[in-house]
């Protein structure tokens, strides 16, 4: 071969050696997935965890606020009951 190749030349060179370097890409080994796999599951389980604790923490303030202002509610509306029941003057 001479020492300038054509483009030609090295378009097919390129591409040969592009077809051995994907033939020889290492696979990762079976444990190193399972592995990750485990770590993925661990922090997704503790993600979802910490999601429910605070779901369940705004669900009771929800309904504590709620409570609160049922409570008001009736206070308001017997308040404005006894006012009517008042004799007017």
């Amino acid at each position: 071969m001479s020492a300038i190749s054509s483009p030609k030349e090295q378009q097919n060179e390129t591409a040969s050696s592009n077809r051995s370097s994907t033939t020889t890409t290492a696979r990762p080994e079976s444990g190193t997935t399972d592995k990750a796999t485990a770590e993925l599951s661990i922090v997704v389980d503790e993600l979802l965890n910490q999601l429910s604790a605070k779901f369940a923490g705004i669900s009771e303030e929800l309904i504590s606020k709620m409570d609160d202002m049922s409570k008001r509610l009736d206070n308001l509306e017997s308040s404005i009951q006894a006012g009517k029941a008042a004799p007017e003057k």
